[in-house]
């Protein structure tokens, strides 16, 4: 970087830094994904049902922190492909459970190494030390951004 380029920068460096950051892995793991089939944000639901079994929709919205909107546009693609089956509750008539389906095994694999080959090239060449470094700040900076989102909407 020259002296220009740091004249041109915000004046909120980490948070420009955190956006940047943000929009490349998105970026990347796009890419990433498309090869599998599948959507960003599609492979979180699928890793949820994959971990955790069989869901209502409403505890995927609620784990994933997305909408109920969002969450039944992204289900319906998913149950479109081949790998999720929605079918009504036994004990309550108004939710819906959402499970993978046996064909989205295949698709775990690459989900899974898609995600470990996206963590190699964000790490780079940082030390185990560095590594743990990095992600206390950005655990610190998340409870600091999630304390201050539930102040304003509480």
């Amino acid at each position: 970087m020259t002296s220009g380029d740091q004249a041109s920068m915000p004046a909120q460096p980490l948070t420009n830094a955190i956006v940047r950051v943000a929009r490349l892995q998105r970026m990347l793991a796009q890419q990433m994904l498309r090869g599998v089939g599948l959507h960003l944000g599609q492979e979180l639901v699928m890793m949820q049902l994959w971990e955790r079994g069989p869901q209502t929709q409403t505890e995927l919205v609620r784990t994933l922190d997305s909408d109920s909107a969002t969450m039944t546009r992204m289900v319906r693609r998913l149950e479109n492909a081949g790998f999720v089956r929605s079918r009504p509750s036994p004990t309550d008539k108004r939710a819906t459970i959402i499970e993978a389906t046996p064909a989205s095994q295949a698709v775990r694999r690459e989900v899974e190494r898609s995600w470990a080959d996206l963590e190699k090239i964000a790490v780079g060449d940082l030390t185990a030390a560095q590594q743990s470094d990095a992600l206390d700040v950005l655990r610190r900076l998340e409870a600091n951004l999630d304390a201050a989102a539930r102040s304003t909407t509480a």
